[in-house]
């Protein structure tokens, strides 16, 4: 069972991790995010508080609970990742006033854009989550 523990830690500590690098490019670097990504901030910023709740009481109910929010989050990534990759017609693109959701500029890891860092952090959660759940089923 201690085993299972510091899965959810660690899925706690990527939405922390993802958390602060958004709060950084933000606040610190002054990079105005665009609605999709106001979106996916919507989703990640709760993580903190249910997994970090769920893993300091070892509680298998709060890995459920973060559930709902990372699969939202997941598809958000995933609708923004193809639209920063060119996959999906720009006629689609929810973002038609301010900053454009096509057009990222901040690249991280050789040429890695913020969404598909943000699409592979819910992707870690979730695989996380699901190794919980296996470790402490009945």
């Amino acid at each position: 069972m201690k085993n299972a523990w510091f899965t959810l830690l660690a899925a706690w500590l990527v939405a922390l991790l993802s958390t602060f690098a958004a709060l950084f490019v933000g606040e610190v670097m002054m990079m105005a995010p665009c609605v999709l990504c106001w979106y996916q901030r919507i989703f990640m910023f709760p993580l903190v508080f249910v997994l970090g709740i769920a893993s300091y009481a070892n509680d298998r109910r709060g890995a459920l609970y973060a559930l709902p929010l990372t699969v939202g989050g997941l598809l958000v990534a995933g609708y923004h990742s193809l639209l920063t990759l060119g996959l999906i017609p720009t006629g689609w693109v929810p973002c038609s006033a301010g900053v454009p959701c096509t057009n990222q500029k901040l690249d991280f890891f050789f040429g890695i854009e913020m969404p598909l860092l943000s699409l592979l952090a819910f992707i870690v959660i979730v695989g996380l989550l699901a190794r919980y759940w296996k470790k402490t089923s009945p």
